[in-house]
């Protein structure tokens, strides 16, 4: 099966070319669509065409996997170490794939669907990458959809939300650079623990991690390091980590002079250079309202469960960089209330949900083709 193969077989962000021939492998073995390969990267578009006029669907999935050591012991377990598919994007492609099936028995009169299997979704570069192929640019979508699993929610249930689906990601790496010294002598160099004790403090005053506030912050931090393992000298060199989040582009622009502020203050009484990297940023996605009916209108087709999500998900998403530039919608689908966690070495995708989510892109697909004059 398609989804366990992907499963036991995965590749991280940027390096998903095998994944992407696991992919054509099994379209071409179902299907004769166009295909186009190496978009934004390891990114690959199927193109099922029914006419020339009418509008263009994306239905996009992700390709990569995760840095993370696999706790299952299932026979499909990752055989590659140290990476797993811990968010469910095999199962997300298995989804889309699936739909090749259902596509070349219709007889739509007008429209294309355009199956995108984007690359490098985890460091928030894949979308922006495809973005600037002018290959995919010049398929001129008209409407683009994705979903994601999502634990903790009824197994099938449709989530959707108006506005903010996502929240807006930034992370951030902070280099101190001070003196090593004698560990007997610390006051003839510039150890820079305390000034990482001092903006750990600082950055966490900045939190609200209630998403439903409009003011909603969370500064996480994920990564420190500070000195070498010799315990004769007085560490010189340190580094602190973080991912922000906040509700929209604006508000992580606010957050971010606020983190620059801190700094500002805080390095130079310890007298300690800094450097700042931004990177892995993620605008949050922004449901279209039409798109957003025909997700609704599509789970009514099919009697799911709807919910009516009023809080964006705290996480970051990289579609938010597609419906900056296109009508765009994502969806939730409840994973189960007893499925572990996103990003958990434990976690695994419910393969009862492959249906619900070719089921859902169908009804999509349905709605807007239909309708075509």
């Amino acid at each position: 099966m398609l989804r366990k193969e992907l499963h036991k077989n995965p590749e991280l962000s940027g390096q998903e070319k095998e994944t992407a021939g696991r992919i054509k492998k099994f379209i071409e073995q179902h299907h004769n669509a166009k295909i186009i390969e190496n978009i934004g990267g390891h990114g690959l578009v199927v193109i099922h065409t029914f006419s020339n006029s009418g509008p263009t669907i994306v239905i996009r999935c992700e390709l990569d996997a995760l840095p993370i050591k696999e706790a299952n012991n299932f026979e499909h377990r990752s055989i590659n170490k140290g990476v797993a598919h811990k968010c469910g994007h095999d199962g997300h492609m298995a989804i889309v794939a699936g739909l090749v099936f259902w596509l070349k028995e219709q007889d739509y009169k007008h429209g294309k669907v355009l199956l995108l299997f984007q690359p490098a979704e985890e460091t928030g570069t894949g979308a922006p990458s495809v973005l600037n192929d002018y290959i995919f640019s010049a398929l001129h979508p008209d409407y683009m959809f994705a979903l994601h699993n999502v634990p903790g929610h009824p197994l099938h249930s449709i989530i959707t939300l108006n506005g903010n689906f996502s929240s807006t990601v930034q992370s951030v790496a902070i280099q101190l650079t001070g003196k090593e010294s004698h560990s007997a002598e610390p006051e003839h160099g510039v150890n820079p623990a305390m000034c990482i004790a001092e903006l750990i403090q600082k950055f966490n005053q900045l939190n609200n991690n209630d998403a439903a506030k409009e003011d909603f912050r969370l500064c996480v931090p994920i990564y420190s390091n500070m000195g070498k393992k010799s315990y004769g000298i007085s560490a010189g060199f340190g580094e602190i980590h973080y991912t922000l989040r906040t509700k929209s582009i604006e508000k992580m622009e606010s957050l971010k002079k606020n983190v620059d502020s801190i700094l500002l203050e805080v390095c130079p009484k310890h007298e300690l250079p800094y450097t700042t990297k931004w990177f892995d940023y993620f605008p949050a996605v922004v449901n279209d309202g039409f798109c957003n009916q025909v997700i609704t209108a599509s789970a009514k087709t099919y009697n799911y469960n709807i919910i009516n999500k009023s809080v964006p998900f705290k996480f970051g998403e990289d579609f938010g960089w597609f419906s900056e530039k296109y009508k765009a919608a994502m969806f939730g689908i409840g994973a189960g209330l007893e499925s572990p966690a996103l990003h958990h070495n434990n976690y695994d995708f419910p393969e009862e949900l492959i249906e619900t989510g070719m089921n859902m892109f169908k009804g999509i697909i349905d709605v807007i083709l239909t309708n075509q004059k």
